[in-house]
């Protein structure tokens, strides 16, 4: 079966500014990398496996090559700290023009070493001058700020303007240090360490470490989700792809200088525990009864050393969470170690009790699903092999049972699953009919269809969704809102991964390797892209809501449209199919009284404050280094974080009436230790505390205000059906005739 998913990359074995680099002491003049005969074949044979099967490779030009070096340089550099302009423009004039043809006719790597070879000089140089400023004491009362993100800004012009940006770097760390409670002494001990350990892990990278990051550069022209993996790194890859993870649950990957997590695994104790979120920063990792270890710069093959472990063991994490607008900010966070398996987080659902017209309680369904999981291959058991179709049915009809008036599909968090699921389960709520076509990279076109003889819920139904909703969950609801079967609620738009990626090992691909002893690689290439029944693809843009909702995914950095050489959006023909979208008569009115209720209730007022607080700070493009600023802000910090806290406990008094329904037993909900009294990050308004995770055992989280007013909306539509005026032919707005 076809797996897709959001962000599914198990290893990013990205090497950035201290994962690269050279021993203590060692001149750079002695490093001496070179390219194996293997690894050399790997190169060329990538660069015709990207040339003949890539879906985008007619788009790309022998020319872009030259973006190679800059990316690559990025990719050392995130930051853009330690090269100089100067740098860029010798290696752009040595290398640029002939990336393609030493990759694809010579296999030559040597411009990933000698550019290397600089980056190493500068880095040793520079953390000598370090010690050196480390020496003094810095003053934090002047007028200063940093950037809040270089990675687009250009390289300092020469030593004297590096030397500048460095010196607001140094108290930029240091201050950090002393806004967590630590003396001056003590901040310049932890930031000195910090680059002393820099200096001691230069000597861990290897000629495939860097040939693995430069080719990655290459594949990254075509797309985001193209990769190259080195033997290492495929072994890790292989690890990942078995039934089950030991540890904590969570895909890591490296940027800028910080191990970060990419992905949660639904189900394992990150997500169980509703503390570690994607995108937080992982600073330094604790074994039980250890001192904790500061792992910024460190490579990432340690730093999943240290996180993984035995089950029952505990691991202690000190993160800088994604959504924290001050980089200061610090959160700690003590997982237990567990096996978890890769369906292990099935669906869930619950019936709300929602008011409806006259004072009466309407009865809605919910469905969470984490995933579109399939039966796992070694399950022991009938019960084990399930899948997200066979038990999202199960609990439509226990619901219906009860006598559920609407269904809210929530695919919120959900980055995709099985191809063949997402297809199954859309079959559920329409008749037999396309639900995605498929387009691969030679043009043909694949329609693939729900082939049920009928629809099993015909009942009024809305879909959730949020930014990391991708790929298999875009399909589903993307094909919903094309039927006009479904009313789309959310963020401004879903994901954008709308394209399929493929694994080949190289030594399959050449006898030259299939007969070597030698450990090869594999390559991860972008082969389809999909489009929903009416030609819409869902890359790039997604699915866009029929109701959209405040939010602060929107100030963040998510979505296929921030990533670099994404695939652009286009159209094919629609196939034919039974639907069309919602009537914009009922949508209009459904949209309008939504509208209406975001501006009047209280709880959309308490959602706006944080969105609001949020965005400001956000707008907020460079961090001032001024101490007594700092603590005026995260005395404001600690005022909202009151206000939302207590409003947030009055708002939960209105939470509706809820009667959960499971496959299986409830999974343990590991609370958070809070670090105050308050249990809210202000810097964190996504916090689960904040928005309402619920601390017992139940599924569905306190205070959720998407999922309240996307019960509204549904218990609207179900008032509309009373009209025939909103009727669509022979059926009521979101439902469809029995057949």
């Amino acid at each position: 079966m076809n797996r897709i998913s959001f962000s599914r990359r198990p290893w990013l074995l990205i090497l950035t500014l201290a994962v690269a680099a050279a021993a203590p002491n060692l001149a750079a003049f002695e490093r001496n990398f070179s390219t194996s005969a293997t690894l050399s074949t790997e190169a060329a044979l990538l660069m015709q496996l990207l040339d003949r099967a890539h879906y985008n490779h007619a788009a790309i030009h022998s020319t872009d090559y030259a973006q190679v070096i800059p990316d690559y340089m990025t990719a050392l550099d995130g930051q853009h700290l330690f090269f100089l302009a100067s740098d860029e423009a010798r290696f752009a004039q040595q290398y640029g023009s002939s990336v393609y043809y030493n990759v694809a006719y010579l296999g030559n790597l040597d411009p990933a070493y000698e550019i290397y070879y600089t980056f190493e000089t500068r880095i040793e140089a520079r953390v000598n001058w370090i010690f050196d400023e480390l020496k003094k004491n810095a003053d934090f009362t002047a007028e200063e700020s940093l950037a809040a993100d270089r990675s687009k800004a250009d390289w300092p012009s020469n030593l004297a303007d590096a030397d500048s940006l460095w010196h607001r770097r140094l108290k930029f760390e240091l201050l950090a240090e002393i806004l967590n409670k630590k003396t001056p002494e003590q901040a310049r001990q932890i930031v000195r360490k910090r680059y002393e350990r820099m200096l001691k892990n230069l000597g861990d990278s290897e000629a495939g470490d860097l040939a693995e990051l430069y080719l990655s550069c290459i594949t990254k022209l075509f797309d985001p989700h193209s990769e190259y993996y080195s033997a290492d790194s495929f072994e890790e890859f292989g690890i990942q792809m078995k039934l089950h993870l030991d540890g904590i649950g969570a895909m890591l990957g490296s940027k800028d200088d910080y191990c970060t997590v990419e992905e949660l695994v639904p189900g394992g104790p990150a997500d169980l525990g509703h503390q570690l979120k994607p995108h937080d920063k992982i600073i330094s990792v604790a074994q039980d009864g250890k001192e904790p270890v500061e792992v910024i710069g460190m490579k990432l093959r340690k730093i999943v050393t240290m996180i993984r472990g035995p089950k029952g063991t505990r691991v202690h994490l000190v993160v800088q969470p994604a959504n924290a607008t001050d980089p200061s900010v610090r959160k700690e966070i003590t997982i237990t170690r567990d096996v978890v398996k890769l369906n292990s987080a099935r669906a869930h659902a619950a019936i709300f009790e929602v008011p409806g017209a006259g004072g009466k309680d309407v009865p809605i369904g919910v469905i969470g699903l984490p995933e579109f999981y399939g039966a796992a291959d070694d399950a022991g058991s009938a019960t084990d092999k399930t899948s997200a179709t066979q038990d999202v049915a199960r609990l439509i009809g226990q619901m219906e049972r009860v006598g559920i008036q609407g269904l809210v599909l929530d695919l919120r968090h959900n980055g995709g699953g099985f191809l063949t699921e997402a297809i199954n389960l859309t079959g559920l709520f329409i008749h037999p009919g396309p639900v995605v076509q498929v387009r691969e990279s030679g043009g043909d076109i694949n329609v693939d269809s729900d082939d049920a003889s009928h629809a099993m819920y015909t009942g009024p139904l809305a879909v959730l969704v949020d930014r990391f909703s991708a790929s298999a969950s875009e399909i589903v609801a993307g094909a919903l809102q094309n039927y006009g079967r479904a009313i789309i609620v959310g963020d401004s738009s879903t994901h954008g991964k709308g394209t399929v990626q493929t694994v080949l090992e190289m030594r399959t691909l050449s006898h030259e390797l299939a007969d070597s002893p030698a450990k090869t690689g594999a390559a991860k290439i972008t082969v389809q892209k999909f489009y929903l029944p009416n030609g819409s693809s869902t890359q790039l843009k997604g699915v866009v809501p029929d109701i959209i909702l405040p939010s602060i995914d929107e100030y963040l950095p998510l979505g296929e449209s921030s990533l670099p050489h994404a695939l652009v959006w286009d159209r094919i023909p629609g196939t034919s199919f039974d639907g069309t979208p919602l009537d914009p008569k009922t949508l209009a009115a459904l949209r309008g009284d939504s509208l209406a209720r975001q501006s009047q209730l209280e709880e959309f007022t308490y959602l706006n404050k944080i969105v609001d607080w949020f965005k400001d700070r956000e707008e907020e493009k460079s961090i001032s280094l001024n101490l007594d600023e700092r603590e005026k802000q995260k005395t404001a910090d600690d005022l909202f974080r009151k206000e939302i806290t207590a409003e947030r406990d009055r708002l939960e008094k209105n939470d509706y009436v809820l009667k959960e329904f499971r496959l299986g037993p409830v999974p343990p909900k590991i609370k958070p230790l809070a670090d105050d009294d308050s249990g809210v990050n202000p810097d964190d308004p996504d916090d689960d505390n904040v928005l309402g995770a619920d601390e017992d055992t139940e599924s569905f989280g306190k205070m959720d205000v998407h999922l309240r007013e996307t019960l509204r909306i549904l218990n609207d539509a179900i008032d509309l059906g009373q009209n025939r005026a909103f009727w669509a032919a022979d059926h009521a707005p979101l439902t469809i005739a029995q057949k």
